[in-house]
């Protein structure tokens, strides 16, 4: 049978109250169940509101004010921005999916380090950060090429919407406009698109 998640009530007075261990617990705690995977859930003692979300979002700013951030001011302004816009919903699940899939990388290259050079080697415990280090550049150049790529194709996608809008509006029937018929040198009725009536114009009053 698995276990519930671990339930911590949030009080009026900001406190936090461990109902597994039967104890007041701080935000550090909550970071330390984080960090051990720990499954766990925070809610309003009175109301039940799920604040989970709300612990962990306190956590990323204390560790942002601690002098080592992840994120920077652009990165975050670029984030705000994509609140309430089509988008959002897009780019959280993708920066969900890439997390994950760095978070996946790291522990089987690490499981691998452990296998074959030991448990407290340094080398296994090095190995992600020589990693690191060694694709960066190779990161940072492929993300650059994806993000031109990426803008590339949005001026395409807008230069094609804009064209086809052109082609759209110029058929587009106006309100009030009746296209009036002249008779060219060649005796064919052409239709005269200043919209003026002409000599051979069924408006016309003879």
């Amino acid at each position: 049978m698995v276990d519930k998640a671990r339930l911590i009530k949030k009080y009026p007075n900001r406190r936090l109250y461990d109902t597994r261990t039967s104890s007041y617990i701080t935000l550090a705690d909550v970071k330390e169940l984080v960090l051990a995977r720990d499954e766990f859930q925070v809610v309003d003692a009175k109301s039940g509101e799920d604040l989970t979300r709300s612990i962990l979002l306190q956590i990323i700013l204390e560790e942002e004010a601690g002098g080592a951030p992840m994120f920077t001011s652009d990165l975050l302004s670029h984030m705000i921005r994509f609140y309430g816009n089509a988008t959002q919903g897009m780019m959280g699940k993708y920066l969900e999916n890439n997390i994950k899939a760095f978070t996946e990388m790291q522990a089987k290259l690490q499981e691998q380090a452990r296998t074959i050079y030991g448990e407290n080697s340094p080398i296994s415990q090095d190995l992600w950060a020589q990693f690191l280090n060694f694709q960066g550049p190779a990161l940072q150049s492929v993300m650059g090429a994806y993000v031109e790529q990426s803008k590339k194709m949005f001026d395409q996608m807008q230069e094609q919407i804009e064209s086809q809008t052109r082609n759209i509006f110029s058929g587009f029937p106006f309100p009030n406009y009746t296209p009036v018929m002249r008779q060219g040198e060649d005796g064919e009725a052409r239709s005269d698109k200043s919209g003026q009536p002409g000599k051979n114009s069924p408006t016309e009053t003879k």
